[in-house]
């Protein structure tokens, strides 16, 4: 069992995304990803290979620029249902990557579906 923090990350990553592959059924992917300071999401079309919309807490606009919080996340979780509603998008799966379904994904998810987003 030596397996470092990274490579148990990039398993559990792995293994998410299969899961929800399987089961996409042609539906776009809501990505997200999380860093010390940022935090980012987009909605990727993997069959066409395209970002469809994305956000992320390093744009000035939102101003939450290098913050990594709660509030931030469901900033960006809101801010992404509204570019996806411009763009046509009403369903969607969500790929939390590695990250634990908690805390500021958990607040990211919550506010994309307040916002309208479906998954």
């Amino acid at each position: 069992m030596a397996n470092t923090k990274r490579e148990l990350f990039l398993k559990r990553r792995q293994r998410v995304r299969n899961k929800l592959k399987a089961m996409a059924s042609g539906r776009l992917r809501l990505s997200v990803h999380r860093s010390s300071k940022n935090i980012s999401v987009q909605l990727i079309d993997d069959v066409k290979g395209v970002t469809v919309a994305a956000a992320s807490t390093l744009e000035k606009d939102l101003g939450f620029v290098g913050k990594n919080n709660v509030e931030a996340a469901a900033k960006v979780g809101s801010t992404i249902a509204e570019r996806a509603k411009k763009a046509g998008i009403e369903e969607c799966y969500f790929d939390r990557g590695g990250f634990l379904f908690h805390g500021k994904i958990k607040a990211l998810a919550d506010a994309a579906r307040e916002g309208g987003l479906k998954f």
